[in-house]
């Protein structure tokens, strides 16, 4: 043994344990960072049902090894598309064709699947959960460290990566004259339900001022969520009964899945954007990722692809023994304009599918049918630029797709 010490390697403080926070910490472990993840609830127990992980979240999880891995979980083969709630599709969609076009499948699965196979890539410890954290200090590269509460505890890091939620109290440190995450207008619904006796294609069904999904799973179960203009806030006795009311008379399987779910197995909540732009995603030694930084609503699936794509670009620029302010820079010219232009596009979606008057929604569907027409080159193009993203650094996927 060699009688010099080693030195030690920086710490860094994730704030959050959902998708991108995670992410972040494997990332950075890997890269050489002493990281600790604190999360204020008392466990892992993800928010939420499923998530659907497109090609270009499952390109950033190859940066951890784990994009193979959630490949094989894809479920859909064949058909899917968007329909109208009488059940009349407006057009469809292969998943060869999609597959071809992106890369890679869309795959839906467990949220807490994916936070299990995430959390695994970390050591014994890492992950301190009923610690919640708030960011004292953001710290000054190449001086002061960062400094983080936890009660009465103070730590202090090289680095801190806040992946603490939309509502996230590190940005509000970091930028308090920004604008909180507007109200979106909708509210959504997201449900797990057993396989039923016919097996169903995935869709997306347009009605007016309403949406609902439903996409297979591997196991044969079936997540679906659900959207309606509301005002911010509202709450039924019974979600189950509220769903039945607005959706209950919409094509099946909507009607099965809405019988098929127990009250208290629908997860309600409101959503909110930042439709403000930060204007970096860093501050002093401490970075935002994930919904703390570009909080989007989900009309294009990408809140949590997004997260792993910051993470795994943060690490990419973080040398441990590199220099900081330069790395967290790079970092946030990387993201800042992509996901502002994402978060756009979302919000976009979002008012076409707000469209409510008879007029507005048969002219929608029009449209939509045209699109149809023209073939499903035309209905994939729309995820150019964002599904068709790759890591900034060659995987273990490029080298076995390359020889």
């Amino acid at each position: 043994m060699s009688g010099s010490a080693r030195p030690t390697a920086p710490r860094a403080i994730v704030i959050g344990s959902g998708i991108g926070g995670l992410t972040a910490a494997v990332a950075l472990h890997q890269r050489g960072w002493r990281t600790t993840v604190l999360e204020r609830a008392q466990s892992l127990e993800p928010v939420g049902a499923g998530i659907s992980l497109a090609p270009n979240g499952q390109r950033a999880l190859d940066v951890i090894g784990l994009g193979d891995g959630i490949r094989e979980l894809a479920a859909w083969q064949g058909g899917g598309g968007l329909r109208n709630p009488r059940g009349r599709w407006l057009n469809r969609v292969d998943s060869a064709a999609f597959v071809q076009r992106f890369g890679g499948p869309l795959v839906v699965i467990h949220r807490a699947t994916l936070i299990d196979l995430i959390a695994s890539g970390l050591p014994a410890g890492v992950v301190r959960t009923a610690s919640p954290a708030e960011l004292i200090d953001p710290g000054v590269p190449g001086g002061q460290p960062a400094v983080v509460a936890v009660g009465d505890d103070r730590i202090e890091a090289e680095l801190v990566v806040a992946a603490d939620g939309i509502h996230s109290s590190a940005r509000q440190t970091l930028f308090p004259a920004h604008p909180a995450p507007a109200y979106s207008g909708f509210t959504t619904w997201r449900m797990l339900v057993p396989a039923l006796e016919q097996p169903q294609e995935p869709h997306e069904t347009w009605g007016p001022g309403m949406l609902w999904g439903t996409q297979p799973l591997k196991d044969g179960s079936l997540y679906a969520y659900a959207a309606a203009l509301a005002p911010r806030g509202e709450r039924a006795d019974d979600e189950s009964a509220e769903l039945l009311r607005r959706f209950g008379g919409w094509h099946e399987p909507v009607p099965q899945i809405i019988d098929a779910t127990s009250p208290g197995g629908v997860l309600r909540s409101d959503v909110h954007h930042l439709i403000d732009p930060l204007p970096t995603f860093h501050r002093g030694r401490t970075a935002l990722l994930g919904d703390a930084a570009h909080a989007m609503t989900p009309m294009l699936g990408q809140g949590g692809n997004q997260a792993v794509e910051d993470a795994v670009v943060l690490a990419h620029h973080l040398a441990p023994n590199g220099d900081l302010g330069a790395s967290l820079a790079a970092y946030s010219a990387d993201r800042q304009p992509r996901t502002t232009a994402i978060v756009r596009k979302a919000s976009r979606v979002a008012r076409a599918q707000s469209l409510s008057s008879a007029p507005a929604v048969t002219v929608r569907e029009a449209l939509l049918g045209l699109v149809a027409r023209l073939g499903p080159r035309v209905a994939l193009r729309a995820g150019d630029g964002i599904l068709d993203w790759r890591p900034p650094q060659r995987t273990y996927a490029d080298q076995a797709s390359h020889g």
